[in-house]
């Protein structure tokens, strides 16, 4: 399986054991955004007015009138003639954009509180761009403009009679006179070309003032982004996705132990095998009836999601069999019949149902006629991995620890290995506990279920407390 599956699979285990928690972070998530869309993001409306440019304009040509339509001489005058009650220029900078568009346009667009003021906005400041562009490009009036083209033209006119009158009075032989006449014709030509290119300078500054303003601007109909759907799905995937890669670096910075060698080496002893318990909901325990136990139930966040699926486990015989292998390494291994404490960590909900079967399963001993050989008598008990004390030793001759994998750290199961030895009490082996999935249909034999109730925690394995 590659990594790209896992994580697939992961988000997959994420979304199924975690549905409930998910959903009230996204219904969380959608209040945060429907929040920001009231206090921080109120609803705003743009408008856009268009002004075509005639003439031909470079591309920098085009950026330089954008600059002109947002620049603070505009906005001021638009400002101005609104006359909106706290509004200044400065405040209308930042409500207004300018954008250059295919075809010598320049598209203006306007963002106010309403679709009303939006469209009065973009309209305002188009107008007065006109008008301010035109009067940088001519740099006078208009019928200053036609005066200083018309005087172009005459002064082209007599040039041109001055220099036909020159040329018929022109002698055509190499005398002195026809030498300066010929020189005085090609200055005259000079300044007649002169002329000419600021006559067509001139047409072209003139064309190029001409903006037109191509309509009001149409009033909107729909708010501008983000709009307070937007902000609501936004907060919505917002903390759905936050919820999601929390959970992944939770696991991935988890220092609980998963693997058999980890568990071995934090406890310093031998691992004796590993057990099967039918996986089922934990029943509600006293300590777990407060607020925050029904909370956590309510979100479903008392299941650990981090755990594999269990998979499909054999019959109940099968499952036996496990336990029978453990009882027969301990039998094996202890020189003669002795009383071992069975230590589980508190919370360690499979590790309790597994250490119940397992003293279940030492007292049906198959060979009780053959007592020097026999399954060694088990006690249970709790240990708390905060605070561990495990009892003084009597009459028991070491300490089996039953736990599951991937539940604790390298911290706690040290603690619990060093309260095991300041009661004196050597560890003589550990069992790993699981979780499997059992068919509806059940073997015949004695229940799962029926040896939990049997587990008294502090009592022998009888039933008796010390």
């Amino acid at each position: 399986m590659n990594d790209d599956t896992i994580r697939l699979v992961t988000i997959g285990r994420i979304l199924r054991r975690r549905r409930r928690l998910l959903a009230v972070l996204t219904v969380v998530g959608a209040l945060v955004g429907y929040g920001a869309s009231v206090l921080l993001f109120p609803p705003r409306y743009t408008a856009s007015a268009s002004v075509l440019l005639p003439g031909q304009w470079e591309e920098r040509e085009l950026l330089t009138q954008e600059d002109i339509a947002t620049s603070s001489s505009v906005a001021d005058r638009a400002a101005a003639t609104l006359g909106w009650q706290g509004v200044s220029g400065a405040d209308l900078r930042d409500r207004v954009s300018a954008k250059a568009a295919d075809g010598n346009i320049i598209k203006i667009s306007g963002t106010a509180d309403t679709p009303k003021r939006a469209q009065q906005l973009s309209d305002r400041m188009a107008q007065q761009f006109v008008s301010y562009a035109a009067r940088i490009a001519g740099g006078s009036t208009n019928s200053d403009a036609a005066l200083g083209t018309e005087a172009l033209r005459k002064q082209v006119a007599e040039t041109n009679l001055r220099i036909t009158e020159l040329a018929d009075a022109a002698d055509p032989g190499q005398t002195v006179e026809s030498v300066q006449s010929r020189t005085e014709l090609e200055k005259l030509r000079t300044t007649l070309q002169e002329a000419i290119g600021k006559l067509d300078q001139a047409d072209s500054t003139a064309t190029k003032g001409n903006m037109v303003v191509m309509g009001p601007a149409a009033r909107p109909a729909g708010e501008a982004p983000p709009t307070r759907i937007q902000l609501i799905v936004a907060g919505a995937l917002l903390f759905f996705l936050l919820a999601v890669i929390g959970h992944l670096t939770a696991a991935r910075m988890s220092r609980r132990l998963r693997t058999q060698p980890e568990i071995a080496a934090a406890l310093g002893s031998a691992l004796l095998g590993t057990v099967d318990v039918p996986g089922e909901r934990p029943a509600h325990r006293p300590e777990d009836r407060g607020p925050r136990a029904r909370i956590r139930r309510l979100l479903g966040v008392d299941i650990r999601w981090d755990l594999p699926t269990p998979q499909t486990s054999g019959d109940e015989a099968s499952r036996q069999i496990r336990y029978r292998r453990v009882c027969a390494r301990l039998r094996d291994q202890l020189p003669a019949p002795r009383r071992l404490l069975v230590v589980v960590p508190d919370g360690d909900e499979i590790a309790r149902r597994a250490a119940g079967q397992l003293v279940a399963e030492a007292e049906s001993d198959p060979s009780p006629g053959s007592s020097s050989r026999g399954y060694p008598m088990l006690r249970v008990v709790g240990v708390s991995v905060s605070q561990p004390m495990v009892p003084d030793r009597d009459n028991e001759s070491g300490v089996l620890i039953v736990l599951s994998a991937g539940s604790w750290t390298t911290g706690e199961l040290a603690g619990i290995a060093e309260a095991c030895a300041d009661a004196e009490h050597e560890i003589v082996g550990i069992v790993l506990a699981g979780t499997v999935r059992v068919s509806s249909t059940r073997s015949a034999g004695h229940s799962w279920d029926a040896a939990v109730p049997a587990l008294a925690v502090g009592g022998d394995a009888t039933g008796g407390s010390r």
